[in-house]
């Protein structure tokens, strides 16, 4: 499964790449820092998933979601918030992503949001 990683922090992009190539077989296919280069980098790279912050600089996660959403109805998007995720979750599917994770809580959810999100899709 191929995903990229957005997030205007480079070491959090750098955490999460740690922790989706620690043994379970997903390739980083790609990185953004804001929301114009994940929309650049989602028709580039075509990943099967997209991991995205809520808050970067110019346009929010919600934003670019529409934005990849109305380009590509099979990618999986999955919105990273520091707040709250369950405040988040109704305005992140409103936006077209398939869920939202709390960045405080991303080592031990985000393997299991993303299976749940491309079951059988983990290798």
């Amino acid at each position: 499964m191929r995903i990229l990683i957005v997030d205007d922090n480079e070491a959090m992009r750098r955490g999460v790449k740690a922790l989706l190539i620690s043994g379970n077989g997903w390739e980083v296919c790609g990185e953004a820092r804001d929301g114009v280069e994940a929309i650049e980098r989602a028709r580039e790279l075509q990943p099967d998933l997209i991991l995205m912050d809520i808050s970067m600089p110019g346009m929010n996660g919600l934003e670019v979601a529409r934005c990849i959403r109305k380009e590509s109805v099979t990618v999986k998007i999955l919105i990273m918030s520091q707040n709250d995720s369950a405040q988040w979750l109704p305005a992140a599917i409103g936006a077209g992503a398939d869920g939202c994770i709390d960045k405080t809580q991303i080592s031990t959810e985000l393997p299991q949001a993303i299976n749940h999100i491309l079951p059988g899709r983990s290798n």
